[in-house]
């Protein structure tokens, strides 16, 4: 059966702001006039708070000056945010619960019931994994499929709402990117990404990813720059930093990355990720809360879980809840001269050191490692990679992978904290310590998460299997950092060894960890794991590939939907009534609401039941098979182009118009 195709205007449609009718099967004619009928909002995005652009500025403190706070309590702001934010998720997730067909409970009633009430209600975290632009494009699919802005979304049995009804947004290395540039354009959908910049005008710069970190932006871009031109620009915007403050290569990684993530002349150099807590609609409570995560780590450590202090960014602060550093700077005023806790009377204030590429850049120093060949790429000029060789002839080899930040914790809780006595805080990618999932934020005891998403990218297989899937190393990170003095009181369900994953098949399916809430000593959240595996295109790309054609960009985000969907409910019609089971289970124990036979028999499904079988995966270990082998995508060749949108036949069979991007 032949693919129906059209013009990648139309791609993953309309949004749900604007009633539209998709043609099926249209003429060219017909195509074009989709186009033109398709209003492009203008992009809004994150606040420009630096007055000397990427420089950061000297400014006279406010009146109450910063200090940093013990990371006993959330934050003032936080608490105060959540009250409107966890009130807003409640008609979203009536809504979503309404749609998801769990017979033997009135999801309406249960939701109008509860609804004065927050803290009864599902708690709703999502994590997304590490993994580079694999990552951020997978992700993307899933947050697709989680969006109710997304075409068809909100079809009976379709996700779409479960975004909406989240009260927090994490992401790492990565999934970073996608999180960190979702918000730093206000919020903006994937729809409407891909709606924007596959419309063939060249109007949007966003995710354009055909020419790689190497070239920059393509000229005629909003960029409007040279190749030239654009390592000039990020040169003079880290050395004129480089006046004032230690800069690493992680800078000019974190410029670089901005030109793609940030939809603003030379990337938005003084966008400032601070800048989000005065964004209208998160202010008002109508988006999840983001989290970015970074490692912390001194010259020449070796991360492992058990002993890694774990930071993380949000739009007020950054910090730590280990008992290393268990305190909190306002995020701001990073990069301004504290001490034991506090910026001195005669001291003035830090903006700006907050840049959005910056922060971004911080949670995937790993790919620091794209920049390092930049002595052998064609066509780069003589000043970049002269500003490179210099940095690392000033830092060493062994520190390329670092982000460097002057030290808020200087002398602050001597006792425990083990740069304590060090001027600069040293950051790494968040994912270092093999915790690749950003899943410590959300499992903090103080933030009551019920149920957290996990979506996995990570490239955890080797050959001679098939690489760059997962196997549940990220998962297992978690688990054994749970039993570690570290743990801080968090908690975490029971994981079992990567062997077990392969052999059982846990990383090619979701599963739900922790499903018996009573198996732990204190509540943990649900984890539904949603692991990266081929639907419809073999999305396993390296985590090192520097650039993506829009048609291959485009069919890792649609797999990525499938993954989060299970192919919209077609390889099983009870996975949406299941992910309903796992938002509402530990709500209807609080509530001590007797769980409906159906939930039962989604958590028999996909719990996962304790067994092991830790053998070697026998064979070549693990080479997934296409999951829907006749809908498998082909993508084209060459850096650019249009995408085009194909409707696949398994969709007619749930009689919902649905679609995905090729």
């Amino acid at each position: 059966m032949k693919y129906s195709t059209i013009l990648a205007g139309v791609a993953l449609a309309a949004s749900s702001s604007r009633a539209s009718v998709v043609v099926r099967n249209p003429t060219a004619e017909e195509a074009a006039a989709e186009i033109l009928a398709v209003p492009l909002a203008e992009w809004k995005r994150a606040t420009d708070q630096s007055p000397k652009g990427y420089t950061p500025s000297l400014v006279d403190c406010p009146s109450d000056r910063p200090t940093i706070r013990a990371a006993s309590t959330l934050s003032n702001q936080e608490t105060t945010w959540l009250q409107t934010r966890r009130n807003n998720t409640v008609s979203p997730m009536r809504k979503l619960l309404g749609r998801l067909n769990i017979t033997g409970l009135d999801t309406n009633s249960y939701i109008d019931n509860h609804a004065n009430n927050a803290s009864a209600l599902p708690n709703i975290g999502i994590a997304a994994s590490g993994g580079g632009y694999r990552a951020l494009l997978n992700g993307a699919g899933a947050l697709a499929a989680f969006d109710d802005r997304t075409v068809n979304a909100t079809a009976s049995g379709h996700l779409g709402g479960l975004l909406q009804s989240a009260t927090y947004l994490a992401g790492l290395s990565g999934g970073g990117w996608l999180v960190g540039s979702l918000y730093t354009n206000n919020f903006t959908s994937v729809q409407n990404i891909i709606d924007k910049n596959n419309n063939g005008t060249g109007s949007g710069s966003l995710w354009q990813f055909g020419n790689s970190i190497f070239e920059g932006p393509k000229t005629g871009s909003i960029q409007l720059i040279s190749s030239v031109e654009y390592f000039s620009t990020i040169h003079d915007a880290v050395s004129s930093k480089g006046n004032n403050f230690n800069v690493t290569i992680t800078d000019y990684w974190g410029r670089a990355l901005s030109y793609q993530l940030v939809n603003a002349p030379d990337g938005g150099p003084g966008y400032t990720f601070s800048s989000i807590q005065k964004d209208v609609d998160f202010a008002a409570g109508n988006t999840p809360m983001p989290i970015l995560v970074a490692d912390g780590r001194a010259p020449g450590e070796t991360l492992i879980p058990i002993n890694t202090t774990v930071y993380e960014f949000n739009p007020w602060e950054l910090g730590s809840w280990d008992q290393t550093v268990h305190g909190f700077v306002p995020l701001q005023y990073v990069g301004s001269n504290f001490t034991a806790g506090n910026i001195t009377e005669n001291e003035q204030c830090v903006i700006g050191f907050d840049n959005v590429g910056f922060i971004m850049g911080t949670s995937s120093t790993l790919f620091n490692q794209f920049l390092l060949q930049i002595n052998t790429t064609a066509g780069i000029p003589q000043v970049a990679k002269t500003a490179i060789a210099d940095v690392l002839g000033r830092l060493g080899n062994a520190q390329d992978d670092i982000a460097d930040y002057p030290n808020p914790f200087y002398q602050y809780r001597n006792s425990t904290n083990l740069n304590a006595q060090a001027e600069m805080l040293t950051l790494v990618d968040g994912g270092e310590d093999l915790e690749n999932i950003p899943l410590h934020p959300l499992i903090q005891p103080i933030r009551h998460v019920d149920v957290i998403f996990a979506i996995d990218s990570s490239a955890d297989t080797v050959a001679p299997s098939a690489t760059g899937w997962p196997n549940g190393t990220a998962l297992v990170a978690t688990y054994e950092r749970s039993l570690s003095l570290y743990a801080n009181g968090t908690n975490f369900p029971a994981i079992p060894d990567q062997n077990t994953f392969v052999n059982l098949g846990l990383n090619s399916r979701p599963t739900f960890f922790g499903c018996d809430s009573h198996n732990t000593t204190h509540t943990t959240p649900l984890i539904v794991y949603l692991p990266n595996a081929p639907y419809v295109y073999n999305s396993n790309v390296s985590t090192f590939d520097p650039a993506y054609n829009t048609s291959e960009r485009n069919a890792i985000i649609s797999n990525g939907l499938l993954v989060a969907s299970l192919g919209n409910g077609t390889l099983d019609s009870q996975w949406p009534t299941c992910v309903g089971c796992a938002i509402l289970s530990r709500s209807l124990e609080k509530t001590g609401t007797t769980v409906p036979d159906v939930c039962k028999a989604c958590f028999k499904k996909y719990c996962w039941d304790g067994t092991l079988n830790s053998t070697t995966p026998a064979g070549v270990g693990y080479n997934p098979t296409m999951k829907l082998p006749q809908n498998a995508i082909k993508v084209t060749s060459g850096a650019s182009g249009f995408g085009v949108m194909r409707a696949m036949p398994w969709m007619a069979a749930v009689a919902v118009s649905a679609w995905v991007i090729v």
